[in-house]
């Protein structure tokens, strides 16, 4: 049924209905309709509960209001407000009820666009005096209030001018402009709720009680209209909404914990490392910080060792015209660091290994029966990143990579990609990650190659995926502009989802710059490139570890693994004397030998995250005994100083496996 609105509001046309559709069900069964027929009444024609769960309906692939009529014979699915879809939908229905509520206290505030997003959902405002938290307090009395009217949220469609029109005469100028980009051939469509109409594709539930009570406010930041800085500062509150209230609760408990966790913050309590802004986007390491920078460096460096890769390092500058012909300075160039020298060089700081690393292959490979030739390198290196989206490590501008590059040949990339597979899950075990997903990721719309090479990478990347017959998902276009690539998603201990590891097929770049080998036929042909990250970025990952175990790090990772503590001067020379023998069997360790009492001392040394304190008076002098305590326990044991030292050796030897 086509319906159609003018001006005011008012139909202008409605087709009378003639069909009688028939509605294949997911299952495979079909209902016939005397008429045409609603995803309501479809649901309600099912059974009651689902009529009562349903929030949207998908037909031929798109999702459509539950009041929309279907004219034809299609196959639909009804979306319930526990599924992904009806999440989503439940929050950009919670944006909506946000603006009606803005719109209800503050009638002069305009209202611009209001999305779901991970999580949650936001919506922008044009308004001359700032919200405050009071005002989110207030507002979400009032989106309470929308929800309890239960008010008929209704699809209209219009015609374009006089939707400019509409919105022009009630002062919303931004709306207006939206419509005014909107190409003349696309549907345009407002919805309506009370006394609230607004500008959006849809689709939307069947009325405002439908969103329920899971939502809350979040915070209030600021927006430029359309991301552009030039353009006029906006007022963007964020919330987050959910199917239920336990849901919501959970949520609100992950960032409580996501909040104490917070890697800047354990970054300062453990002495770690701090940013400044001399330096944006830029870590200043301290001792501790950059002994467990090293600790991750040679802990990669033996397991890369064992698995055949060679280490090198490569240049941080480099002249453009690299970049030119690799194709990053087309497709990557506005996130890279240039600089020129006084005879008209033009220079770029390294955002990533691989151009390097093919100059190094073409410097020595000359035979198929070199490959697989595995380079990896602890890299440097640098990408602009704006200044708003900095965000402790996990967002910076240098970092360091521990980047491999595997050339082979193209019949060695099954055997290749199962072995950089098992590397990864066994390293990522070995830091206490055992819920990992990995995503298989096809070309992306900006890219660099042919189609037809493409075609062969992708088909290369899944065979050799399916050969190692670990379980995946498909992540369409989020490939590398170079190649497909297999992402690696560590779940942590509060559920948060991180990207770490990659594994890329890569045809394109060793064409690009000219690498070629002698294969078995004598001809001249060009290897194929496997890009390999497992921590990404050391100084990401380290961020991770760190939330991931609230500062609580391992005994073999932790840069001070144990502190040595006084109970009176007395035992100062038997601490140094502990602290010795413990740094003697490897074990890096400190002493505290302060006029301080005991338990103040546990308390410091326990926020700091030591992970082993042991506390020496004047028993332990004469029994040569440590009292030991690990860290988050409140008993101690005492033990023999070499029962201490061999339990602790074989803990960090064994990554806590003997433990």
């Amino acid at each position: 049924m086509s319906i159609l609105y003018n001006l005011r509001g008012q139909l202008i046309r409605r087709d009378s209905p003639t069909k009688m559709p028939v509605i294949q069900l997911p299952d495979g069964s079909k209902r016939r309709f005397d008429n045409t027929v609603t995803g309501a009444e479809i649901a309600a024609d099912i059974s009651t509960s689902l009529a009562r769960d349903a929030v949207a309906i998908r037909v031929g692939g798109e999702l459509w209001d539950l009041s929309r009529s279907i004219e034809d014979d299609v196959a639909i699915e009804i979306v319930t407000r526990d599924s992904e879809d009806g999440l989503e939908l439940l929050r950009h229905d919670a944006a909506h009820v946000l603006a009606e509520a803005v719109k209800e206290l503050w009638p002069d505030t305009q209202v611009t666009i209001g999305p779901a997003i991970e999580n949650g959902f936001y919506y922008d405002f044009a308004r001359d005096e700032p919200f405050t938290e009071d005002d989110l307090e207030v507002i979400t009395k009032r989106m309470l209030e929308i929800v309890e009217r239960d008010e008929e949220i209704k699809r209209e469609v219009w015609v374009r001018d006089d939707a400019i029109k509409l919105f022009r005469d009630m002062g919303e100028e931004f709306k207006a402009r939206i419509i005014e980009d909107i190409p003349a051939d696309e549907t345009l469509t407002l919805y309506r709720q009370g006394d609230f109409v607004d500008l959006c594709r849809g689709p939307h539930l069947p009325s405002t009680g439908k969103l329920g009570r899971a939502f809350r406010l979040m915070r209030v930041s600021g927006a430029y209209w359309r991301g552009d800085a030039k353009n006029q500062m906006l007022q963007r509150i964020y919330g987050t909404a959910w199917a239920t209230p336990k849901q919501l609760k959970a949520y609100l408990h992950r960032l409580e914990e996501a909040e104490k966790r917070d890697h800047r913050v354990l970054g300062r309590v453990m002495d770690l490392f701090h940013f400044q802004e001399e330096a944006p986007g830029a870590v200043f390491w301290h001792p501790k910080g950059w002994s467990l920078f090293q600790n991750l460096v040679e802990y990669m460096r033996q397991r890369q060792n064992e698995a055949g890769y060679l280490e090198v390092n490569t240049p941080e500058l480099m002249d453009v015209s690299l970049w030119e012909a690799s194709g990053h300075l087309e497709t990557f160039g506005d996130n890279m660091f240039t600089t020129q020298t006084e005879d008209g060089r033009i220079y770029a700081i390294k955002p990533m290994n691989c151009p390097g690393h093919v100059q190094l292959f073409k410097q020595g490979i000359t035979s198929y029966r070199d490959l697989p030739y595995r380079l990896a390198e602890f890299g440097k290196v640098h990408r602009y990143e704006p200044s708003g989206a900095l965000h402790g490590m996990l967002r910076v501008r240098a970092f360091t990579q521990d980047d491999a590059h595997i050339f082979c040949t193209p019949e060695q990339i099954t055997d290749e990609t199962i072995a950089v597979c098992q590397l990864i899950l066994g390293i990522y075990r070995d830091f206490g990650f055992e819920d990992v997903v990995i995503k298989y990721a096809d070309r992306p719309k900006v890219r660099v190659g042919d189609d037809a090479v493409w075609d062969q990478a992708e088909a290369a990347l899944k065979a050799a995926l399916d050969s190692s017959g670990l379980d995946y998902i498909h992540n369409p276009g989020e490939g590398a502009f170079y190649g497909p690539k297999l992402e690696f998603v560590l779940r942590d201990a509060i559920g948060r989802d991180w990207q770490c590891g990659t594994h890329q097929v890569d045809l394109n770049l060793p064409e690009r710059l000219g690498a070629t080998y002698i294969g078995a036929d004598g001809q001249k042909h060009t290897p194929v490139l496997l890009h390999r990250a497992i921590f990404g970025s050391l100084e990401r990952f380290i961020a991770i570890l760190l939330e991931h175990h609230a500062g609580k790090l391992p005994l073999w990772l932790s840069p001070t693994q144990a502190k040595v503590l006084t109970i009176t001067s007395d035992a100062d020379d038997y601490a140094l004397d502990v602290v010795s023998q413990l740094r003697n069997a490897g074990i890096s360790a400190d002493a505290d030998l302060r006029n301080e009492k005991i338990s103040y001392k546990v308390r410091e040394h326990s926020v700091a995250k030591v992970p082993v304190l042991m506390a020496v008076g004047r028993r332990e002098i004469d029994e040569k005994t440590v009292a030991l305590r690990r860290l988050g326990s409140k008993h101690q044991k005492v033990l023999a100083l070499s029962d201490a030292i061999l339990e602790l050796s074989e803990e960090i030897r064994d990554r806590g496996q003997a433990a």
